[in-house]
């Protein structure tokens, strides 16, 4: 790789001598010049694709290793060259090489002003004299014969003369030169003035390699010499052929007359010339229509939806033909919008709802009840902490994050909302819609094109199968979590490439500078003022400290991802808030989760360091002794698991290819897969290790269809930066552009149908029907003063979530226990024995997702829940109370003589939480948590006055860190062993 070295004072150099100040951002290096021109468009207003533009050119531009003589003989794999492509045959239709001499002195190419809305676009080629617009004259003018350009003298090439100067621009808001065009208001104005800094950085920036811009909009453009750079004789156009090509004055387009005049386009003309426009949204909303009619409308030949004949495929096997072509329509219409290289944000976005909603919310258009059994746990704890005001520890761990549980019970209680199920019915699709939102942000920070970016905010979709987007603290707290990664990102973030020598010495050490001098993957932070990053680093620990109230899990993927973010210099905020976090992190679980590990420190940290265990249990356990059938299902889920992570790992190398390196991606990839070394979370760690690397995989699974850095064109649209190839037999730029495209609907496609067979394969034990919750209600109804309720288990003792409704309300009076069953579906000692324990007012339930589950993951025989449920009927030691078509209630016939209902079990109490140095640590704790915030907000300021005091800041927030993990360490040790 060429050491950059030196640009900055060159280009210091020639501005000098061009008679203006040189612009401080242009002091470092090409890359970081470039980013930080990309900062100053963002703040004056420019789109961020257009900036993102100059930044990535500039960034690649630190990737050629060789030197370029403007021959493709000469380039190799990683350089570029500048490329005009006319889209209408894909052909090159000029190419401008550069004398080698250019990349060591910066070029000061013409600048051509944008186009009129109604003047054609011209390509000016070098060593010709640009053609002239025509004047608009009163009355149609004689043809005037186009300029020769034998008769201007051609310039110099680029970098031939050793004294040629670049263009200029003076800083922001820095006063003119004495004698300037702007100072003297002659109204003249210098051509580094009437740039905008992306031009202007053009203009400057040393050319190490030629780009290869695709231009995304047919012009009229002269005729050259194919692959050469060769200019020949412009063929002359004649006014009435020039005429031709402008775009008609609004008021004309409007119409409104009887009469057309001649020569204007017809209606048919004009829809057909403005379809890129009304066409995906209309096939959209199209789609939307198609999908919810095919759906919802009552069962026959292609439409409409059985769930009573769901098999072990799960919703896939009645979903009609009509509902998969809805999909692919809306798919189709989502690349449509993306190939036209404009960033058309609101339909863009109304697409990924479109695809969302067809995907996500399926279960919700067709089922009568929400899905998923535990967000009716869920709902009831809410129900429960609304109504009584506290949690109840001794019951579920759970309660010790009651976060969520707290501020949706106060929601739905202030709400008057006494039937939560709409709520969680929609949860699913809501989430999601909820999910884009950050990660869209995140994707706005990227140095990408627009394809790479909306692809992979569409991956997101696509591949989020892990179904915990439920009503759960698990998919609040994901909500928290991408929003916490695109606050830093965007406000905290960095994009400074190292500048230093390689090494002379040592492979390792060069490899490491080499990939430190990459060009970074991300844009600069957003300018902001000290008020805002005080208010932003507040929301930030804001959201820390609720998610750490919440969930178990994401406090530490958060963590993670923030130390990874600021050691691989990719967040400006600095250590200390680390293990600030981390501190807050230890003492909640220390001091408000002490009923979740004591008496479980085995289960809590049994699972550390059991990584190839915990990855046998989370994949290979889960096919064992399954239905065949529902085997696909467990095997499409590990197949799109393992496809996202070959295209992520494609991308990633397809970038470094192109000279870029993804830090924050690859960060955010692999902090989650930590998560394997410490425990199996119940068999569930594999999914929640996925569903954290889902972003960063998106992105890089988009870079493998879509790598290239984006470059600004002469219209409003979109180009790339695309390298050459020296093998003959790569199509061109145009084509492959096409080829990627096309690669990426299809792999669109076939993905959406994998995440309906993913997501939806449980659903015939998962779906909730309206027999079950009417079970469930009878229970209810008499559970005074309390009442205890048997579900079926194939083993007893393992901790297994019930397929049944359960615990919506009256946790504190309705005690849950399991009836050990066998596949004889006419043995029942199982049952009477767990009745025959269990006080008076005990039932037992049998349901159809019960049986579902068994004959599904436990290899019972089909038909095993009907025949059960026959010999139940045929018990005389047991009485039917309550029955249904999907479920029936069933009780002993007679209990002893005098046995009476005891009262609801005491759960609050979780004994004496509390030791001798307790105190000690709280007063420790709450020094260290104050002295490490405050030491960041001063780092924040940025004053030199205030680096002492920081100083001791951190010094006493370590300390005091020191003294609080010492206490938390003996509360560990104490609790644990009484």
């Amino acid at each position: 790789m060429r050491q950059r070295t030196g640009d900055a004072a060159r280009r210091g150099e020639a501005a000098k001598a061009a008679g203006h100040e040189p612009d401080k951002d242009t002091t470092s290096d090409t890359t970081s010049g470039s980013l930080s021109g990309t900062a100053s468009d963002i703040a004056s207003g420019i789109p961020s694709d257009t900036a993102s533009g100059g930044a990535s050119r500039g960034a690649s531009g630190g990737a050629s290793e060789t030197a370029v003589d403007g021959s493709p003989e000469d380039v190799r794999d990683d350089d570029t060259q500048v490329i005009l492509l006319n889209l209408s045959d894909d052909s090159v239709t000029q190419v401008i090489p550069l004398p080698v001499a250019s990349r060591a002195e910066p070029v000061a190419p013409a600048v051509q002003p944008p186009a009129a809305p109604d003047t054609p676009i011209r390509v000016t080629k070098p060593g010709a004299a640009p053609a002239k617009a025509p004047a608009k004259p009163a009355k149609p003018p004689a043809p005037e014969p186009a300029e020769s350009p034998e008769a201007a003298p051609a310039p110099e090439p680029a970098g031939s003369a050793p004294d040629a100067k670049p263009a200029t621009k003076p800083a922001s808001g820095a006063d003119p030169e004495p004698g300037s065009p702007r100072e003297t208001g002659s109204g003249r104005r210098s051509d580094a003035d009437s740039m905008s800094d992306l031009e202007w950085y053009e203009a400057t920036a040393p050319r190490r390699y030629v780009r290869q811009v695709l231009a995304t909009r047919e012009a009229p453009e002269p005729e050259t010499a194919r692959g050469t750079g060769q200019d020949r004789e412009p063929a002359k156009e004649s006014p009435a052929k020039e005429s031709s090509v402008k775009v008609a004055p609004a008021r004309a387009r409007a119409g409104g007359g009887a009469s057309r005049p001649a020569g204007a386009p017809s209606l048919v003309a004009r829809l057909a010339s403005s379809a890129s426009a009304w066409l995906p949204p209309l096939l959209t909303v199209e789609g939307l229509v198609m999908y919810v009619l095919a759906m919802r409308v009552p069962y026959g030949p292609m439409r409409g939806v059985d769930l009573d004949k769901i098999d072990g495929l799960g919703l896939i096997s009645v979903l009609p033909v009509t509902a998969f072509a809805a999909i692919a329509l809306i798919i189709v219409s989502f690349f449509v919008t993306l190939t036209q290289n404009t960033d058309r944000k609101g339909l863009l976005l109304l697409q990924l709802g479109a695809v969302t909603f067809t995907l996500h919310g399926a279960a919700a258009l067709i089922e009568p009840e929400p899905r998923f059994h535990t967000a009716w746990v869920h709902a009831g704890f809410a129900e429960y902490i609304g109504r009584a005001g506290e949690a109840l520890p001794g019951l579920d761990a759970r309660f010790a994050w009651p976060g969520f549980f707290a501020l949706f019970g106060f929601v739905l209680r202030a709400a008057g909302v006494d039937d939560p199920s709409f709520v969680l019915q929609w949860t699913p699709f809501l989430s999601n819609l909820l999910y884009l939102l950050p990660f869209v942000l995140i994707l706005r920070q990227l140095v990408a094109t627009t394809r790479a970016r909306w692809f992979a905010a569409l991956l997101f979709i696509l591949v989020q199968w892990i179904g915990q987007d439920y009503f759960s603290p698990q998919g609040f707290t994901y909500a928290l979590y991408l929003v916490f990664i695109a606050i830093l990102m965007r406000w905290f973030g960095r994009a400074e490439p190292r500048t230093a020598p390689l090494p002379a010495k040592g492979f390792l050490r060069r490899l490491i500078a080499r990939l430190d001098r990459l060009a970074p993957g991300e844009l600069p932070a957003r300018p902001t003022t000290v008020t805002d990053r005080v208010v932003l680093l507040t929301l930030v620990v804001g959201l820390f400290v609720a998610t750490t109230a919440t969930h178990q899990i994401t406090p530490f993927m958060m963590l993670g991802a923030l130390t990874g973010l600021i050691l691989l210099r990719r967040s400006t905020l600095s250590l200390a808030l680390p293990v600030f976090f981390g501190l807050i992190v230890i003492a909640w679980i220390n001091y408000q989760a002490t009923p979740f590990w004591s008496g479980r420190i085995d289960q809590l940290f049994g699972g550390i360091g059991r990584i190839f265990s915990t990855f046998q249990e989370n994949t290979g356990d889960r096919l064992a002794g399954t239905d065949p059938q529902h085997a696909i299902v467990l095997q499409v889920r590990l197949a799109i698991c393992g496809v996202i992570l070959a295209f992520a790992a494609t991308g990633l190398l397809r970038r470094l290819r192109r000279g870029v390196g993804d830090r924050s991606a690859l960060v955010l990839l692999c902090v989650p897969v930590l998560a394997l070394g410490l425990q199996s979370y119940g068999g569930e760690i594999g999914l929640r290790v996925y569903m954290f690397a889902l972003p960063a995989a998106c992105i890089l699974g988009a870079y493998a269809f879509f790598p290239n850095l984006p470059a600004h064109t002469a219209d409003a649209r979109e180009g790339e930066t695309v390298p050459i190839r020296r093998r003959s037999l790569r199509p061109s730029p145009g084509t492959t552009r096409k080829i990627s495209a096309v690669l990426a609907a299809g792999t669109a496609l076939v993905l959406a149908v994998a995440f309906l067979l993913a997501r939806f394969g449980n659903e015939k034990f998962e779906r909730v029907t309206t027999g079950e919750a009417a079970a469930m209600d009878y229970v209810y109804a008499h559970d005074r003063p309390s009442a205890r309720l048997l579900y079926l288990v194939p083993v007893i003792g393992e901790e297994v979530t019930p397929t049944i409704p359960w615990r919506e309300r009256d946790i504190d009076r309705v005690e849950y226990d399991q009836a050990l069953v066998t596949k004889n579906a006419e043995d029942l000692s199982g049952v009477l024995t767990a009745l025959r324990s269990k006080a008076a007012n005990t039932f037992v339930i049998i349901s159809r997702g019960q049986a579902a589950y068994l004959e599904l993951n436990h290899g019972f025989p089909v038909n095993w829940g009907t025949r059960f449920r026959a010999a139940l009927d045929a018990s005389t030691s047991l009485k039917r109370v309550y029955s249904n078509a999907d479920a029936a209630i069933y009780t002993l016939r007679s209990y002893p003589r005098g046995a009476e209902i005891p009262p609801p079990t005491a759960m609050t109490l979780v004994g004496d939480r509390s030791t001798p140095w307790t105190p000690l640590g709280l007063v420790a704790l709450a020094l260290a948590v104050a002295t490490l915030f405050a030491a960041e907000l001063a780092r924040l300021r940025g004053a030199e006055r205030t680096s002492r005091g920081r100083r001791r800041l951190v010094v006493v927030g370590l300390l005091m860190t020191a003294a609080a993990l010492a206490v938390v360490v003996e509360r560990f040790l104490t609790l644990t062993s009484t």
